[in-house]
């Protein structure tokens, strides 16, 4: 999950991945005061593996609740978009349950998540869930088809959550070194893959496409000279196994991407907005919370995802995410800002990659409503 021309030090072409990891923590070690102080002002604002788990429907054991609790409390249904993790948008609601921001507002959220088979945009659509997280590019393409009506209630990943890797000493330093070489995807081609080679120069027949899906020791058993990760996900894992990476960023080459979002149909947003007011509210302050805290959220995270979760792996990927999540612009407005520019030009790549097959209007996708400025 992720988020560049924003938040911390870019990675530069080539840099080996344990760089790129000090920057983004240096990045977050100075710059998060600067992010909690935006959204205590702010009134309301891929998956990282192959999916295996079912939905998951209990709730961890304990949680505060506010001092001042409401007399009528008003039920709801948030679905992660995956099984139990430190993806931000996560944190964010399991921080607020747990702090009792929730409660606070008079919300009664119950906390589901998804096995990953899309079953979170089906129960948002049928209203089972009210609110979930997407990808953008996904939520873009799923509202081109089917035609979902699917709506950004705040942008998480101020920049995409996919990168590609090689390992430090293959050789392979540049994009233009991809040349002759196998580059995974997983399940399909992303857009980014082939903007990054037209960035360069590179043809692209020059690469050979293999699908490689989630298991990163393709990459280090040499099944593959190139593979595609979720930045807060297998950089740390293959670290952990004793790995350099050299690591490339689609932003990094100018080209329009963007992460994780919280998500809701237009008929919601319509018809209950002082529910997903008072929703993105009590998230932004859980994430706020998290960011001056993340030491504390881990061990939230970590209620969700049982004892047996790698407690540094669930930091590091809070770590990358809360650093994609800030740029100048969520300096100015606060977290979660959104605007159409960032839309559109993540539309018009889709498009002009044939992952949409015909425009929409990008206006219809996302709201600020939710966000103060």
């Amino acid at each position: 999950m992720r988020w560049p021309g924003d938040g911390p030090d870019a990675v530069t072409r080539g840099t080996a991945i344990h760089v790129h990891t000090s920057l983004r923590r240096l990045f977050v070690a100075v710059g998060l005061v600067a992010l909690v102080a935006a959204c205590s002002s702010t009134p309301a604002a891929t998956p990282t593996t192959e999916p295996t788990s079912p939905t998951v429907t209990s709730s961890p054991a304990g949680g505060a609740t506010g001092e001042d609790p409401v007399d009528e409390m008003r039920s709801m249904t948030f679905m992660a978009g995956f099984s139990p993790q430190a993806n931000l948008p996560f944190v964010g609601v399991y921080v607020a349950d747990a702090q009792g921001f929730f409660a606070d507002r008079g919300l009664d959220v119950e906390i589901t998540h998804s096995g990953g088979g899309g079953e979170h945009l089906q129960l948002l659509s049928n209203d089972t869930v009210q609110v979930t997280t997407q990808d953008a590019a996904v939520l873009l393409e799923r509202r081109a088809d089917p035609g979902l009506p699917l709506v950004s209630l705040a942008l998480l990943g101020q920049v995409g959550q996919q990168a590609y890797v090689s390992l430090a000493d293959s050789g392979i330093e540049t994009p233009q070194d991809w040349a002759g070489h196998t580059v995974g995807f997983k399940g399909t081609p992303a857009p980014d893959v082939f903007a990054i080679m037209d960035a360069v120069g590179l043809d692209r027949d020059e690469v050979e496409l293999v699908n490689v899906g989630f298991d990163p020791r393709v990459l280090t058993e040499g099944q593959v000279d190139v593979y595609p990760i979720y930045k807060s996900n297998e950089p740390d894992t293959l670290a952990s196994w004793g790995y350099e990476l050299n690591l490339w960023d689609a932003a990094d080459f100018g080209v329009p991407t963007l992460g994780l979002t919280y998500v809701a149909t237009a008929d919601t947003v319509a018809d209950d907005p002082d529910l997903l007011d008072d929703f993105v509210d009590a998230a932004m302050e859980g994430i706020a919370w998290a960011a001056s805290h993340p030491d504390q959220a881990v061990d939230i995270v970590l209620e969700w995802t049982g004892p047996e979760a790698d407690r540094d792996h669930q930091r590091a990927m809070l770590d990358t995410e809360l650093a994609d999540a800030t740029s100048p612009m969520t300096d100015e407005h606060g977290l979660g800002w959104q605007t159409a520019e960032q839309w559109q030009d993540l539309h018009d790549l889709l498009v002009a990659e044939d992952a949409i097959s015909a425009p929409i209007d990008v206006d219809d996708a996302f709201t600020t409503d939710f966000l103060g400025d």
